[in-house]
């Protein structure tokens, strides 16, 4: 059997999650994908993929293989692509994945612009609050809010850095009044997003000065656009990053709050797996998600609650 097809099978089943996905991709019936697996498996002297009726996984050894077989055909997709001078038009389809509130804000309003200059590369947008695996998912591209990735076959490109704020709406502040130091947040209702580190304690900072100050939640959600409607309703305070409600600060809609204190700030990570030859599909869309963060100042915007 053609070794070059079992490969390309491999990778499609190890990214798709599915033997007959990976098959329909590559025109070829269910039980010819079945004989392709056990005649790689069979060659290698190894278990690649275990499965049962409702998913399957990759072994230890089928993660390893995936990541160079991966490399070798990345490698020579850009080969071909270079050779018959495509590389500035990619094909195919990009999968990225982002939180829902960066893919709904950022993402999603800047494709049709991105579709015009690439209009034969489609894009996938896996959005997620909590972070996919890469080899599992099939993901090119993550846009994380992390420092590091445990996997050291991953590259990590700094986008922007960004404050988180404490804000509400004018509606609640002119019910409640507004907090004038950390303590007072005791006695109002806070809008919590769950998924922070440590989301029920704040960490806040001003000068050299140090203050915990625990929460108890009128509202906690593992979706930051829940939380932010909560707050435009006048629910409460919400602890949120200004990649996310800068917009609202700037029209009203919320009002920044014990702005002399400093929550920890989170860095915008671009997130993909390291290869010599880099795919054109990840190289065009890293590089223009991160002119467009520069052409619209978005790094200063995100950094400070000024307008």
């Amino acid at each position: 059997m053609d070794r070059w097809t079992q490969l390309e099978f491999f990778v499609l089943t190890a990214e798709t999650g599915s033997l007959s996905k990976a098959a329909e991709r590559l025109n070829m019936s269910n039980a010819a994908a079945s004989r392709t697996l056990n005649a790689l498996e069979e060659r290698l002297g190894t278990r690649l993929i275990e499965r049962t009726t409702r998913r399957l996984w990759l072994t230890e050894a089928g993660r390893e293989y995936y990541l160079r077989c991966s490399t070798i055909l990345a490698e020579v997709a850009e080969a071909d692509a270079a050779a018959s001078d495509t590389a500035s038009q990619p094909r195919g389809t990009l999968r990225v994945t982002s939180s829902v509130s960066f893919a709904l804000m950022h993402i999603a309003p800047w494709l049709p612009e991105f579709n015009r200059q690439y209009p034969d590369l489609a894009v996938q947008i896996v959005a997620a609050n909590r972070y996919p695996d890469f080899i599992e998912s099939g993901i090119d591209v993550a846009i994380r809010t992390r420092e590091y990735e445990s996997d050291s076959g991953i590259t990590v490109r700094r986008l922007a850095e960004t404050r988180r704020v404490l804000a509400a709406s004018p509606g609640y502040l002119a019910q409640h009044g507004s907090p004038k130091t950390p303590d007072d947040l005791a006695h109002h209702k806070m809008l919590v997003y769950n998924l922070a580190a440590d989301p029920y304690v704040l960490h806040l900072t001003r000068g050299g000065e140090t203050r915990h100050i625990p929460l108890k939640s009128a509202l906690d959600s593992n979706e930051g656009q829940v939380i932010c409607a909560a707050g435009y309703a006048g629910m409460g305070i919400v602890t949120q990053p200004l990649y996310i409600i800068y917009d609202d600060i700037v029209a009203g809609r919320l009002v920044p709050v014990l702005e002399d204190w400093q929550l920890p700030r989170l860095t915008i990570n671009l997130a993909y797996q390291s290869r010599r030859y880099q795919p054109a599909k990840i190289r065009v869309f890293t590089e223009a998600l991160i002119e467009r963060v520069e052409r619209l100042d978005l790094a200063r915007k995100w950094s400070t609650v000024s307008a």
